[in-house]
């Protein structure tokens, strides 16, 4: 049987779309698919300029990229953008849900609003995706959602409430695509980075950097992951997966071992 491996743009003609691609794991991930050879449609709320960075970089590569700024918590936005990429490619091959925010609030400090402002932005925006893109991932009868969780939806951790819920949510949806879709040829799993090496907001992770310093030491590997090995992950189950659907890939260095 051919594999991915034989060809070095395994993904040419395909066209992937990724949420949160401006920066972090989006934008690595975005890079990833592109040097596969896939064309790439970027997404991002407010940043315009990190999202026409990410695009020069994507088409160094030699594939094309087309950037929208969209809420993707509003079904709305997801659809208008949707539309516009299948005008563009004519098809959105790959759907990466790569949205969250990530509050540190105490149990009974999260407000109805607060409950439901994360459950939009973290869950919600995931179904929308993959409501805008089945369709015609379903006529053309192949198609990848990916959805991008963490592990603290599965090892939780305390002030989360919101989030760790929706993050155990996103695997139970790609489960509910994967058994629905899989006789169209179209796949649905969830990756959940560990310990990351990315730009964050010191509000929200105070003193994370010391912390991980001293926890890094228990762990197998011994280092935080990058961007480029939540793109790995995103590249095999988007070209080379075609045998793995509704799964869960830990992508922690060793860190659920304990």
């Amino acid at each position: 049987m051919p594999s991915f491996l034989d060809t070095p743009k395994p993904l040419a003609g395909r066209t992937a779309l990724i949420t949160g691609s401006g920066r972090n794991l989006g934008r690595g991930m975005a890079v990833g698919l592109a040097r596969a050879g896939a064309n790439i449609v970027l997404n991002g709320h407010r940043d315009e300029a990190a999202l026409k960075a990410t695009a020069a970089e994507v088409e160094s590569h030699g594939v094309k990229a087309m950037t929208v700024l969209a809420d993707v918590s509003k079904p709305d936005d997801v659809q208008r953008m949707v539309d516009g990429a299948l005008d563009r490619f004519g098809s959105v091959d790959i759907a990466v849900s790569n949205v969250g925010l990530r509050l540190r609030q105490a149990f009974l400090e999260i407000s109805v609003e607060d409950w439901r402002t994360v459950m939009e932005t973290n869950l919600s925006a995931a179904f929308y995706l993959a409501r805008a893109v089945l369709p015609s991932m379903k006529e053309r009868r192949w198609g990848r959602i990916i959805h991008i969780s963490g592990r603290d939806g599965f090892f939780t951790i305390s002030h989360r409430a919101h989030n760790v819920t929706c993050k155990a949510g996103l695997h139970s949806l790609a489960k509910a695509i994967a058994l629905e879709f899989g006789e169209f040829g179209i796949t649905a799993n969830t990756i959940a980075p560990g310990k990351m090496d990315t730009v964050r907001d010191e509000k929200h992770y105070p003193g994370y950097q010391e912390a991980w310093a001293e926890h890094l030491q228990k762990m197998p590997l011994r280092r935080l992951g990058l961007a480029e090995d939540v793109a790995e992950a995103c590249l095999y189950l988007a070209c080379g997966g075609d045998y793995v659907t509704g799964q869960l890939l830990h992508l922690n260095g060793g860190d659920s071992l304990f």
